[in-house]
């Protein structure tokens, strides 16, 4: 179109209301921008002996007390197990755990127990220590318990993930045996299980939330999911164009991810359906490296974290149900190779810097191991719910006998808040009501309203015995000693760096911001009670 003010243009296509646009589709997450933050020199671990293993395994395992790393030990093998405060270079005399005949392959921490580690070697043996709270002085070489049952060097051990005193763990073999801990022998001489069903060495093994299915990885490269109690395969993957390498349960979105390679030896990882692995879900190409992927889940945030073995960098994505499944966010680059790898339970984490994931990666070529943490950026100093929802606790919802005679239950939950506690305790029995067990902690303030309740006013009065109980429960909640991510403020020892000062800083400012907000809770409810005691006694002056 012309006028005599405009010049001559050519018109732009108009786009139907049911036509696609060539812009990407914008995707909203609170994890977008999440970024890795290697710990300074003084907070890493220096001149640590790391084993030179070719095994594929992580090497690694760390806990909110101590990082435990496989070492070189002459004559057998050994494991370190350093106190995580007690960073900077350590004593070529460090003490070590040694007690095996063969090198150690693995290594686990009990989640129910910060003290108790398992460590499976070349000697076919499985060893269960308790490590001392006290420094160690002198080489650990008694251990507490020794299981034997493999005919071959055992390369994998797992703890079940919400029963006490199970323990799996997979040997050269071909076997994976289900071990009961719960007795007093100090060697137990046989498993209470064993899953016979692979056909060559296993090289993964992921438990799910539960702990009734068991996800397997196998030298013949098929996935398989098993029964653990019964040892029979439910689902089998025999996919040509994924060779799995390991394998991980995606939480409660019933869903594995395995990683491996393509048929063009690319380095890929691929997701299944739970319920059914005759066809991946998705697949995805990374590089084509040859070192190995090892995934990991925080079932929290729904993030997937890929690490690869000989790699510097961890790449992490966000798992959704909808297609495509697997967003990919960023990627955390550095210089530094990681041989093996370890990561810290959610309850272990600084929660006042926004960190949502720790990893500790064992770097050979320096003799280092270096703390990554993954930050959600908040400008916000307070605590941050939406990222950090109710995790698993380090309390068992199983005894050893009610799993093994088929009870399944869901691990019991926890808050991060700083001075927060269990959220829920299945293995107790059904809670009793409020009121009732109230009665016997503070009975004081409900025994004068016993006698008016039986002439005809007891709905008013059982409101208020409700809401007196209620105002009880929470006052006695609050009384309890300030704990911070499970340690007490007033016993943490001084702070020796000008970042553990500010860590220490940011604590307190926050149990202060909390002390405050429950402070004004309380005078609410202190209100409103007494405007309900007002109405009562109007209420029974007119009667």
């Amino acid at each position: 179109m012309w006028n005599g003010n405009s010049k001559l243009r050519p018109s732009s296509p108009v786009l139907k209301p049911n036509q696609m646009s060539w812009h990407p589709q914008y995707r909203s997450s609170k994890f977008r921008h999440v970024y890795g933050k290697p710990a300074s020199k003084e907070n890493c671990y220096d001149s640590v002996p790391i084993t030179r293993s070719v095994h594929d395994n992580h090497f690694c395992a760390v806990n909110p007390h101590f990082i435990a790393v496989v070492t070189e030990c002459a004559g057998g093998g050994a494991f370190l197990v350093i106190p995580l405060h007690q960073t900077g270079k350590l004593d070529p005399h460090y003490p070590k755990v040694c007690g095996h005949r063969g090198n150690v392959l693995d290594i686990k921490w009990n989640p129910f127990n910060d003290f108790e580690i398992a460590s499976c070697s070349e000697d076919a043996t499985i060893k269960i220590w308790n490590i001392p709270k006290q420094l160690l002085t002198r080489n650990l070489t008694t251990y507490r318990k020794e299981l034997i049952g493999h005919a071959r060097r055992v390369g994998l051990v797992e703890w079940h993930p919400t029963t006490a005193n199970i323990l799996f763990s997979a040997g050269y073999d071909y076997k994976v045996m289900v071990w009961n801990l719960d007795t007093k022998d100090s060697v137990i001489a046989g498993p209470v299980k064993t899953i016979n069903c692979h056909q060559d060495v296993i090289l993964s093994m992921s438990f799910n939330t539960n702990g009734s299915l068991l996800a397997t990885t196998c030298k013949d490269r098929k996935i398989r999911i098993v029964d653990p109690r019964l040892g029979i395969v439910l689902q089998e993957a025999s996919y040509k164009g994924h060779r799995a390498n390991k394998v991980l349960f995606l939480g409660s979105l019933k869903k594995l991810l395995s990683t491996g390679t393509s048929r063009w030896n690319n380095r890929q990882m691929a997701l299944w359906d739970q319920e059914n692995l005759s066809v991946p879900l998705t697949e995805e190409d990374l590089d084509g490296s040859s070192g190995v992927l090892f995934p990991f889940f925080d079932s929290d945030t729904s993030m997937l974290y890929i690490v690869g073995k000989g790699d510097g960098n961890i790449r992490y994505y966000e798992v959704s149900m909808e297609k495509p499944h697997l967003t990919y966010l960023t990627e955390y680059r550095s210089y530094n190779p990681q041989k093996g790898i370890g990561i810290m339970p959610k309850r272990g984490l600084d929660v006042s810097s926004c960190e949502i994931f720790r990893f500790y990666k064992l770097i050979t070529t320096k003799s280092l191991i270096e703390p990554v943490s993954m930050i959600v950026p908040r400008r916000s100093e307070s605590y941050q719910e939406d990222i950090y929802p109710p995790t698993a606790a380090a309390q068992p919802s199983l005894t050893a006998h009610e799993w093994l005679s088929g009870m399944n239950r869901g691990p019991i939950m926890m808050s991060l808040r700083p001075g927060s506690e269990l959220l829920d305790s299945q293995t107790l029995p059904p809670e009793r009501p409020l009121s009732n067990s109230m009665v016997q902690v503070s009975p004081q303030p409900l025994e004068p309203m016993k006698q008016p309740a039986e002439d005809g006013d007891q709905a008013p009065f059982s409101l208020l015995e409700e809401k007196l109980a209620k105002w009880t429960a929470e006052h006695h909640l609050g009384e309890k000693s300030c704990l911070t991510n499970g340690f007490d403020v007033f016993e943490c020892s001084p702070p020796k760096t000008e970042n553990e000062l500010l860590q220490m800083f940011y604590r307190q400012q926050e149990e202060i911001r909390r002390l405050r907000e429950l402070l004004i809770q309380r005078e609410v409810q202190t209100k409103q009670l007494e405007l309900e005691i007002k109405n009562l006694r109007m209420a029974l002056g007119q009667l």
